[in-house]
């Protein structure tokens, strides 16, 4: 049925379409055209088939709060799983927001040297201390294309489920709540590419799997 009869017949009935709300927020990517990107190292790349080869992140989100204002958000995903290794919320923006998340991540995981960390061009993944962390662990830099964001189509994926089924167009009460709510979220959810299993049964799974049947 072409999109104008729908329109007629949503009329007849005294019917509109309702769109799902939006969530207003400034831009969090904020480049500097003067400070060299990273190659997009996940072009034309197969998918991984092990945990810790690929993290991505997407700078951070803004979360509505009760009485008006934001909290940030910022998370690392891994490609092959999907679990959300590193995370962190806070009030305030400060520039070591996704640097100290994945700080976090890098100690609790242990990844080998090699591991790709992708993101978008923002600022603070150009900055001195974001990339000392990634040299200190042996870990491999990669960024979308400018402009792009289908580079990094998982995170994005991500942030859209989050706010749909997290938030459903609601807001946080304040810090704490949000804390609670995040984490439940991210141990709880389920994903249809792995079989509407959690990432961590999956990584489980995963684990069992190759240790009965070794490369």
């Amino acid at each position: 049925m072409g999109r104008w009869r729908i329109r007629r017949v949503l009329k007849a009935h005294g019917l509109r379409a309702q769109q799902p709300r939006s969530f207003a927020a400034a831009r969090t990517t904020d480049s500097n055209p003067a400070v060299r990107a990273a190659p997009n190292r996940l072009l034309d790349q197969p998918a991984p088939t092990a945990p810790n080869r690929v993290w991505v992140g997407r700078g951070f989100t803004y979360l509505p709060r009760q009485g008006g204002g934001w909290l940030y958000l910022t998370v690392w995903l891994d490609r092959c799983s999907r679990k959300i290794v590193g995370w962190d919320v806070r009030e305030t923006m400060p520039e070591d927001l996704v640097s100290e998340a994945l700080r976090r991540a890098l100690a609790v995981r242990q990844p080998r040297a090699g591991l790709i960390v992708h993101s978008d061009q923002g600022s603070q993944y150009t900055a001195t201390r974001f990339k000392d962390l990634l040299a200190r662990h042996g870990a491999v830099q990669g960024m979308n294309r400018r402009g792009n964001c289908y580079d990094n189509a998982h995170a994005e994926s991500f942030w859209s489920r989050l706010k749909a089924e997290l938030l459903d167009g609601g807001s946080f009460p304040g810090l704490a709540e949000a804390k609670l709510e995040i984490s439940h979220h991210i141990a709880e959810r389920r994903h249809s590419l792995l079989g509407y299993r959690s990432p961590n049964h999956f990584e489980t799974q995963l684990q069992t799997t190759s240790q009965l049947c070794p490369a």
